[in-house]
């Protein structure tokens, strides 16, 4: 079978398009005929071998697969039948990636069935409702009331804003320019603001009462992180679950006092948290599932290539210039 390898850590070019020989069911597991493979930030910590859940050399990269069973070994008692279609995460597998290929044998309870009603191409997307999930009802004390994420025209900002506007949660997001303030709205997120030309404090405060908001959600850190302290409600909680921007420079602790009067928080969190307790990890997936399937949230239009061109899908990934989600099609 065709996949994609790498044997040497670094840029889209150690990407390769290879032959790999198709390997024995064994008991327990399904075999998975991909239809759409989706392209991810954690790929490309993969390619450099930098993901703290680094799979072995040769890897083979990728985290969501979706596709029909096609060979079921005999002792599988899950009901499960060839031609169903499935969606396969590899946070619910041993080792992160292997997903890059154009079949995969998996675990039969580790799986997750999917409707017709859902494309392929869309229920590689529903990972990042999950992580929105997560970080929503699963990363702090209590559900927010209002929260605030930047990046809104990022995968998983866009899902946050769905979730948290069909869940009645005040959901405000950022950009960095027009263009993606439009996107993030036509892709169904209600309160969106310019960062360069608006005044998002005031914005914060104008639609929450003047209470500010109960979470606040920064997946860049760096030397704006702390900024983010000023948009939150007494009790509120910082949370950083990416770091794209680098560490703060900042004495956090200091900066907690200062705002003493709130009594704030700073969370790190990461889905990979949940690795203790599967079944809320599987519950968040299957939420998602069933409110994709009754069209209650809106996954954005991808941007397809074929598993071949992984390199150029990369490059695209490495650039931050699209919309949407990167699909590969075997």
């Amino acid at each position: 079978m065709k996949a994609i390898q790498i044997h040497e850590f670094g840029g889209p070019e150690v990407l390769q398009y290879v032959d790999i020989p198709s390997q024995p069911i064994q008991s327990g597991q399904v075999r998975v005929r991909a239809h759409a493979i989706g392209v991810g930030k954690p790929d490309v910590l993969v390619r450099k071998g930098i993901y703290r859940w680094q799979p072995p050399m040769p890897a083979i990269p990728g985290n969501e697969l979706s596709g029909e069973i096609i060979e079921i070994h005999s002792d599988v008692r899950e009901d499960l039948h060839l031609g169903d279609r499935v969606l396969i995460s590899s946070r619910e597998l041993s080792q992160r990636g292997g997903c890059y290929a154009e079949e995969m044998l998996v675990p039969a309870k580790s799986v997750f069935k999917l409707p017709n009603t859902i494309s392929f191409i869309d229920a590689v997307t529903l990972p990042n409702y999950q992580l929105a999930g997560a970080l929503l009802y699963e990363s702090g004390n209590k559900i927010p009331r209002s929260v605030l994420i930047h990046g809104a025209a990022g995968g998983v900002a866009v899902a946050v804003l769905q979730l948290a506007a069909l869940d009645g949660i005040t959901a405000i997001g950022t950009t960095s320019n027009h263009e993606k303030k439009v996107y993030a709205q036509n892709s169904g997120a209600q309160l969106v603001f310019n960062r360069h030309t608006e005044d998002i404090q005031a914005r914060v405060l104008e639609h929450t009462s003047g209470m500010g908001v109960d979470l606040v959600l920064d997946h860049v850190g760096g030397t704006e992180f702390v900024k983010n302290l000023a948009y939150l409600a007494p009790l509120g909680v910082l949370l950083s679950y990416n770091i794209m921007g680098g560490l703060p420079d900042q004495n956090l602790l200091e900066a907690l006092r200062s705002m003493g009067a709130i009594s704030p928080a700073i969370r790190c969190f990461t889905i990979h948290t949940l690795d203790s307790v599967p079944m809320v990890r599987r519950a968040l997936m299957e939420r998602a599932i069933d409110l994709a399937a009754k069209k209650q949230i809106s996954p954005p239009s991808a941007n397809l290539f074929p598993l071949s061109e992984a390199i150029k899908a990369h490059e695209l990934l490495d650039s931050g210039a699209f919309f949407g989600k990167i699909v590969l099609i075997p």
